[in-house]
């Protein structure tokens, strides 16, 4: 009994772990899956409003490919992720310039 207790404790820790682990790991563009998967781009099938019309219409994603709607795996929306690596990339840029200035 307190071996099969200990075994469902154990099996809800590395759940919620995972978990964690996924909420961490939403910043910037994506390159694995915390699950261990690479990650793809992926377009839903139909546009996200009647009015968007654009070569590939649809919500863009980062997602893993072995994506299961379980908390797990890696599904970002596509602009969330670029808009955190250019706003990294400012910033990188704006230090370079200062330390050219200090130069």
């Amino acid at each position: 009994e307190e071996k099969r207790r200990r075994k469902d404790i154990e099996k809800m820790k590395q759940h919620w772990d995972m978990v964690g682990f996924v909420a961490d790991s939403q910043y910037r563009i994506p390159r694995r899956c915390p699950c261990g998967g690479s990650i793809k781009h992926d377009v839903s099938p139909s546009p996200k409003f009647k009015h968007d019309f654009d070569t590939q219409p649809g919500s863009r994603y980062f997602t893993c490919t072995k994506f299961k709607d379980d908390g797990h795996h890696f599904r970002q929306p596509w602009v969330f992720g670029v808009e955190q690596e250019i706003a990294k990339l400012v910033m990188k840029v704006e230090e370079q310039s200062k330390t050219i200035e200090k130069m």
